[in-house]
């Protein structure tokens, strides 16, 4: 099963990033997105090395943003798409049949279509104005989660991404969503990990089933 709290990483630099790494690890973090914008492709291949000896001593999962090649190339278990990155069809091509394919999406429209395209899970937001990230989709709130996981009925772990703190996560989880990602709040805060994880568990009354899936 894929870990329900998904942490992405934050940092002014490569260090900083790998340090949150480290800190995310200590304190309990299952799954590790390593998301380096603005630099050079070298730059992302030399912290995801760094990350992955880091995560592989705690046994945590570590996923690459946007650099399929990169997570090959490292063994991390999985990469990270976005809207306007490579096909997810085409990444799973390059990739070992264990590795895991993640993409975002923003409306029922993009969920169907990242399901045909059979990811791995989704990354569905964002919830509210957050300052990690630049060209913001349009903001979902609890109605709008709720609606769409109500249309989609689908197996493909849905996690809820964008601006989310430790209050929202009850909520959240009534609308149907599989787990919830974050990276301010948890950054500025490791102690959230542990947090995070006691009220996942009590609020997720029934836990989905989750295999990736192997025969695409």
């Amino acid at each position: 099963m894929i870990p329900k709290l998904h942490y992405i990483t934050q940092g002014d630099s490569p260090k900083q990033h790998l340090d949150n790494i480290q800190q995310a690890c200590t304190f309990g973090a299952e799954l590790v997105q390593l998301r380096l914008k603005n630099v050079d492709e070298a730059t992302v291949f030399n912290t995801a090395e760094k990350a992955r000896e880091i995560t592989s001593g705690f046994q945590t999962r570590l996923i690459i943003n946007d650099h399929y090649k990169i997570a090959k190339a490292v063994q991390a278990e999985g990469v990270h798409l976005g809207k306007k990155d490579a096909c997810p069809s085409e990444a799973k091509k390059h990739l070992h049949s264990w590795q895991l394919i993640g993409g975002t999406a923003n409306s029922i429209q993009d969920c169907n279509e990242l399901i045909e395209k059979k990811v791995d899970y989704i990354g569905l937001g964002p919830f509210r104005f957050t300052y990690t990230k630049q060209n913001l989709s349009p903001f979902l709130g609890l109605q709008k989660y709720a609606s769409i996981l109500k249309e989609l009925k689908t197996a493909v772990p849905i996690i809820a991404i964008g601006g989310i703190t430790i209050q929202d996560v009850p909520e959240l989880i009534e609308t149907g969503v599989y787990g919830i990602a974050a990276s301010g709040t948890i950054t500025n805060d490791f102690n959230t990990i542990n947090r995070f994880h006691n009220i996942l568990q009590t609020a997720a009354t029934q836990e989905q089933v989750w295999k990736p899936n192997k025969n695409a």
